[in-house]
C-alpha cells in the first residue's frame, strides 16, 4: 500500500511542475511579444457610440404638420424626427411640426393644415414642407417665399386616409417618407441641403449640472391654455424624458411606445389673434429667453432669430451657444405668461 501512495504522490508533484512549465511559458511568450499583442488590440474594430443625428450628411430635412386636436390622438411616426417644435394654434389647441431627416418611417401623423409662422421654422431648417391644408396667409406666404411644399389637397399620392380610426374626417390622413421622397424627387426639388444643422451636437455627452444658473430638472410642465399643457418626467436610467400632454402619455399609435427625447428647448414667446377665427401670429423675428434641459437638469438660455429664413441661435448666459446632446430634441414654443415648471425629485424649484 505504500508503494502504491508513493506513485500518486510522483504523479502529483509531475502535474504541478507541468501546469508550473505551461503558465512560465505563457507569461514568457507575453512578455517576449507584447508587440504582437499591442498589434491585435490596434487592429481590433472601434466599438462607437449609437449616433442619432448625422452632422456629416447632406440629406435636406422633412417637416410634416401634426394635428394635435386631442380627437386625434394618438400619433404616428414622431419618434422618428430629430427635431419637432409644438406652438400654439386657434382655439387654445398646439400643432406641431415635425422634422425627419436620413428616415423611412412608413407612417406618420395625422397630417394638418399650414400655419405662417411654421413657414420661419421649415425654412430654418431648409425643409420640405409638407401639410394638409392652409390659411390664407399660410398660402400666400408659402407662393411669395417659394417654399417646396407638398399639399395634401392637390396631391392625393402622397397622403392616405385610415378608415379604420372611426374619427372624424380631420383626424384620419397620414403620409410616409417613402410616399414624400418618390413625389419630392418627381417635382425636382433639391434632395441635398448646404445649410448646417440649427443644433450645435457634441461627441461628447453634455453635462448642464455645473453651467451657469443650473438647477435640477427631473420634471418639466408647460402650460399653452385651458385646453393643452406639456409635460415630461425624467428616466435616469436612459437619459431621456418621457413626454406627457395634458395628463396623459404620449404614446405611438403604431408602437404603443411612449415618446421619449434627450433635449428640451423651451422658448415662451408673444402671439395674437389677427383675424376673427383667431388664427395666430407669432413674434419670433427678435429675441427672447428661454430654456435648455438634457440628463436632468436645466439651464436659463437666451434666443435669437433675425428674419423668417435664419437659424434661431440658442446661447447661455455668458452668450456661448449652447452644445446639445446627440439625440431628438423637442422646441416647445410656449405663449408668453403660461406657466412652466422645472422641478428635481428633491427639490421644489419652480421657473416661471
Amino acid at each position: 500500500m505504500a508503494k502504491r501512495r508513493g506513485k500518486k504522490k510522483k504523479s502529483r508533484w509531475l502535474i504541478v511542475v507541468v501546469l508550473l512549465g505551461l503558465i512560465g511559458a505563457g507569461c514568457y511568450y507575453i512578455y517576449n511579444n507584447q508587440e504582437v499583442l499591442d498589434d491585435i488590440k490596434d487592429n481590433a474594430p472601434e466599438v462607437k457610440k449609437i449616433q442619432i443625428v448625422d452632422e456629416n450628411s447632406k440629406t435636406r430635412p422633412i417637416a410634416v404638420m401634426i394635428n394635435n386636436n386631442h380627437e386625434a390622438w394618438p400619433h404616428a411616426g414622431l419618434q422618428d424626427a430629430y427635431i419637432t417644435y409644438e406652438i400654439l394654434a386657434e382655439g387654445g389647441i398646439t400643432r406641431m411640426m415635425a422634422i425627419f431627416k436620413d428616415q423611412d418611417t412608413s407612417k406618420i401623423g395625422s397630417v394638418r393644415s399650414a400655419r405662417p409662422y411654421y413657414l420661419d421654422y421649415a425654412l430654418e431648417n431648409d425643409a420640405i414642407y409638407v401639410h394638409y391644408g392652409w390659411s390664407n396667409q399660410a398660402k400666400a406666404d408659402i407662393a411669395s417665399l417659394d417654399i417646396d411644399n407638398i399639399n395634401g389637397l392637390t396631391v392625393s399620392s402622397v397622403f392616405w386616409r385610415d378608415k379604420s380610426l372611426n374619427k372624424a374626417t380631420e383626424h384620419t390622413v397620414f403620409t410616409s417618407m417613402d410616399r414624400i421622397k418618390e413625389y419630392a424627387k418627381e417635382q425636382g426639388y433639391d434632395r441635398d441641403t448646404n445649410k448646417d444643422l440649427l443644433l450645435n451636437y457634441s461627441a461628447a455627452e453634455v453635462s448642464l449640472k455645473n453651467k451657469e444658473g443650473s438647477m435640477p430638472a427631473d420634471n418639466v410642465y408647460m402650460k399653452y391654455s385651458y385646453y393643452t399643457d406639456t409635460s415630461y418626467e425624467y428616466d435616469p436610467e436612459n437619459k431621456v424624458y418621457l413626454r406627457s400632454m395634458s395628463g396623459e402619455p404620449h404614446v405611438d399609435a403604431v408602437t404603443g411606445k411612449q415618446y421619449t427625447y434627450k433635449n428640451i428647448i423651451i422658448t415662451p414667446i408673444e402671439s395674437h389673434a389677427y383675424d376673427s377665427y383667431g388664427r395666430l401670429e407669432l413674434d419670433n423675428i427678435g429675441s427672447g429667453d428661454g430654456y435648455y434641459i438634457t440628463d436632468g437638469y436645466a439651464i436659463p438660455i437666451k434666443w435669437e432669430k433675425s428674419s423668417r429664413s435664419s437659424q434661431t441661435v440658442y446661447t447661455d448666459l455668458s452668450g456661448n451657444e449652447i452644445k446639445v446632446n446627440d439625440g431628438n430634441t423637442f422646441i416647445q414654443i410656449t405663449p408668453i405668461g403660461e406657466d412652466i415648471e422645472i422641478t428635481g425629485n428633491s427639490d421644489e424649484s419652480e421657473a416661471d
